[in-house]
């Protein structure tokens, strides 16, 4: 169970880790230049609010700046934490930006479903997409989700929790118990997934609580720290106690009584010669 619990928070560390890198590299090589709004106001640089309660009125504009006619098919919007999708919306519009050419088109964007997906701060783009699915121009934000505690980020963040206080308890049982390797190395890197767990949970409370979004250039400190707190912490563990085997149970008896030697001794204690003088 363990091993179980381990594995699955080193595949949300994989994810976190390299999941996030290829998406950077993209937004150099895009044709267009992005800009959008929400409500009449631009989503750089701020955080903007989405409440499913009522639906919002995004304008995109993208600027091309290339030599070729750009041909967008899908207008994507999506919020990622920890290298995970947890929600997004695609809207069929498709205009073409002529070179040299600015297009703005402006759409209603019903986001009732969010209640149920996420809750909290997220990082948020705005993407233009071609008929291949092929990213041609994004804008990057965040956004305020007003869901709900049991939407599939609020989930998955319990879920997070008691994955890692389980692994926290199997760990501490297990040096109470005297259970540990007395390798100081393989008793760090059993505390390893207990410190990644950790850092994941300090993730995404941070962002469910509105305090900071999970960004990559703050979750990958965030966990990398957590991780090696707890490597340290079972690096300086106690060295185990190995304990007693029966084989090493010794209890100390009596010497041993010879029956004949006792028999002998009350025998000559009786027949001994009487040395007692009786009055003349």
């Amino acid at each position: 169970m363990g091993r179980l619990i381990a594995a699955a928070v080193a595949l949300v560390t994989v994810a976190l880790l390299f999941g996030a890198t290829p998406a950077a590299a993209q937004d150099s090589d895009v044709p267009l230049t992005v800009t959008v709004t929400l409500d009449g106001q631009d989503i750089t640089d701020r955080t903007v609010r989405l409440d499913p309660a009522k639906a919002a009125e995004v304008s995109v504009t993208a600027v091309n700046r290339g030599k070729s006619v750009q041909k967008v098919r899908l207008v994507r919007l999506s919020g990622i934490a920890l290298a995970l999708t947890f929600f997004a919306y695609d809207t069929t519009l498709p205009f073409e930006v002529q070179p040299g050419s600015r297009v703005t088109r402006t759409f209603p964007l019903d986001v009732r479903d969010l209640e149920g997906q996420a809750i909290g701060l997220l990082p948020t783009s705005v993407e233009l997409l071609s008929e291949d699915r092929e990213v041609l121009g994004s804008a990057e934000t965040v956004a305020d989700v007003r869901g709900t505690v049991w939407s599939v980020y609020g989930v998955f963040g319990l879920v997070m929790l008691l994955l890692t206080a389980a692994i926290w308890a199997t760990v501490l049982i297990a040096l109470a118990r005297h259970k540990l390797s007395p390798n100081r190395i393989r008793r760090a890197l059993r505390f390893l997934p207990a410190g990644i767990g950790t850092g994941i949970v300090a993730v995404v409370s941070l962002s469910v609580l509105r305090l900071v979004p999970p960004d990559p250039l703050i979750e990958i400190p965030i966990v990398v720290g957590a991780s090696a707190i707890a490597m340290v912490l079972g690096f300086l563990t106690p060295h185990p106690v190995a304990p007693a085997s029966d084989g090493d149970l010794t209890v100390a008896l009596p010497p041993a009584v010879d029956p004949g030697a006792v028999t002998q001794g009350v025998t000559d204690h009786y027949t001994q010669p009487n040395t007692k003088r009786w009055p003349g």
